[in-house]
C-alpha cells in the first residue's frame, strides 16, 4: 500500500489541532476514522509518528521530520491542482546566457502591468533548449536554432555581434573590430549554448577554438587575455565585467533571437509573449 494524501492530511491535522477529536472536526470525519488513518500511515512507514498521553498528543522525533515532508508534498499537490484547474498561474521563460539584455526589465514591467495574474520567472538554464527539454521552462529564449523537431520557434528580433576581450588587449583601444582582426586569435566558445562558433569565419580564416562551460567561465577566461569571444548584444548589456572590453564586430551578421516552445503542448501565453517581444525588439 502506498502512502496516501489523506493520510498525510490526517497527520498534519492532528499535529496542528492538538488532539484526535479536534482533528476529526477539522477534517469532517469521525475520531475513529482519524485513529485508523494514522495507524495505517504508521504501519506503512514502519515508525511511530505521534506520542500520545492523557494530556497531549505530540510528534516523535521521526514524526517531526515526516510532518515537515508532508507539508511540502501537500503544498506541491495543491499548487498542481490550482494550476491544472484555474489555468497557468506562472510563466517560466528559460534562457542560457543573457535573457533579453537591455530589454529584460522592460519586458518584466510590461508583463506585470498587463498580466498580474500570471507570475513571470526568467530562469538562466545552461542547456541547448534553455530548460524546455528538461521541463524546467515553459518557453525559451535562444540565440541559436534548435534542430529538435519536438520544438517550434519564431524569431522575435536581431542583436548585433560584439567581441569580448581583455582590457589589456592591444585591440581594446579600438572603437570596433572586423572578423579578420580575430582570425589569428583563440576563440572561446560554448558549443552547447553559445551564439557564435568558428563557422562565422570563412573556411580558410577560422580561428582556433577553446571550449568554455557557461557565461561566468567564458568571461573569467577572456579576462586573462588568453582568448577572445564573440557574442550577442544582450551579453554586453547584462554582463559588464571589470577587465573585459566589448567592441562591435562591424562585418558580422546579426544574431537572431528566438522564442521556442513545445510543438505539441504550447503554453497559452505564447502569442502574447511573441507580440510583446517582437514589439520591444522593433522599438
Amino acid at each position: 500500500m502506498d502512502v496516501e494524501l489523506r493520510q498525510l492530511r490526517c497527520l498534519i491535522a492532528i499535529v496542528d489541532e492538538g488532539t484526535f477529536t479536534d482533528a476529526a472536526i477539522a477534517l469532517g470525519i469521525s475520531q475513529a476514522a482519524v485513529s485508523r488513518t494514522l495507524s495505517a500511515l504508521e504501519k506503512r512507514l514502519g515508525v511511530r509518528l505521534l506520542r500520545r498521553t492523557s494530556r497531549e498528543t505530540s510528534p516523535t522525533a521521526i514524526g517531526l521530520r515526516v510532518v515537515a515532508h508532508a507539508r511540502r508534498v501537500l503544498t506541491e499537490v495543491d499548487n498542481l491542482v490550482r494550476e491544472a484547474t484555474s489555468g497557468h498561474v506562472e510563466l517560466r521563460i528559460g534562457h542560457a546566457w543573457s535573457a533579453l539584455g537591455r530589454l529584460t526589465l522592460a519586458f518584466q514591467d510590461r508583463w506585470r502591468e498587463s498580466h498580474p495574474e500570471t507570475q513571470l520567472h526568467l530562469l538562466r538554464i545552461n542547456s541547448p533548449s534553455a530548460g524546455l527539454a528538461e521541463g524546467t521552462a515553459d518557453l525559451a529564449v535562444t540565440r541559436r536554432p534548435l534542430e529538435d523537431r519536438r520544438f517550434e520557434g519564431a524569431i522575435v528580433g536581431l542583436e548585433a555581434r560584439w567581441c569580448a576581450m581583455a582590457a589589456s588587449d592591444p585591440l581594446a583601444r579600438r572603437r570596433s573590430v572586423r572578423l579578420a582582426d580575430l582570425s589569428g586569435r583563440v576563440l572561446l566558445v560554448d558549443q552547447r549554448t553559445g551564439s557564435t562558433t568558428a563557422d562565422l569565419w570563412p573556411a580558410n580564416a577560422r580561428p582556433v577554438t577553446q571550449e568554455s562551460r557557461d557565461i561566468d567561465d567564458w568571461l573569467t577566461v577572456i579576462a586573462t587575455g588568453r582568448c577572445v569571444g564573440v557574442t550577442a548584444q544582450s551579453v554586453v548589456d547584462q554582463y559588464p565585467r571589470p577587465g573585459i572590453v566589448y567592441l562591435p564586430v562591424r562585418d558580422a551578421e546579426p544574431i537572431a533571437v528566438r522564442l521556442v516552445w513545445w510543438r505539441d503542448d504550447p503554453h497559452p501565453a505564447i502569442s502574447t509573449v511573441l507580440e510583446l517581444l517582437t514589439e520591444l525588439y522593433r522599438t
